[in-house]
């Protein structure tokens, strides 16, 4: 498992964004969620980065399923949780979202991306986990 904040982590989160930025060039503002994704998923693979779409996230109260399952968009190098947004800006609740998702995949980080913005630095969020675990039993 890779702690937070390590530089392995740090040089996933910042290719991530190269991909990103790449993506956001090409398109620009105004699109929905898939295409964004799509592409995004093409830049990683150019990039050699291993990746993971729309994995599966057990949720579960006291050892019990409860039924519910969520998708991650994206998880990248075993490490980092991608979420993309296609929306007018990102509010708290995607911010907790993806705290969410980290403590429930045991993942050390997790990297909000908002394509319909002017500029894509005004649409990213890097968030840490700072309980990372053993996410392997996480996963349906």
């Amino acid at each position: 498992m890779v702690l937070t904040g390590t530089p392995r982590v740090n040089e996933i989160v910042k290719r991530i964004i190269a991909a990103a930025l790449k993506v956001h060039r090409s398109f620009g503002p105004g699109l929905l969620e898939a295409p964004y994704c799509l592409a995004l998923a093409i830049e990683l693979a150019k990039l050699g980065l291993s990746f993971l779409v729309e994995v599966p996230l057990k949720v579960s109260s006291e050892g019990r399923d409860l039924g519910v399952g969520y998708k991650l968009d994206f998880v990248v190098a075993d490490c980092v949780v991608v979420e993309v947004k296609a929306v007018e800006r990102l509010l708290p609740i995607h911010r907790h979202q993806l705290i969410t998702y980290l403590k429930l995949s045991g993942h050390p980080a997790g990297l909000l991306i908002n394509f319909n913005v002017p500029l894509l630095k005004d649409g990213l969020m890097r968030v840490l986990n700072d309980q990372p675990r053993d996410h392997a039993k996480a996963f349906v």
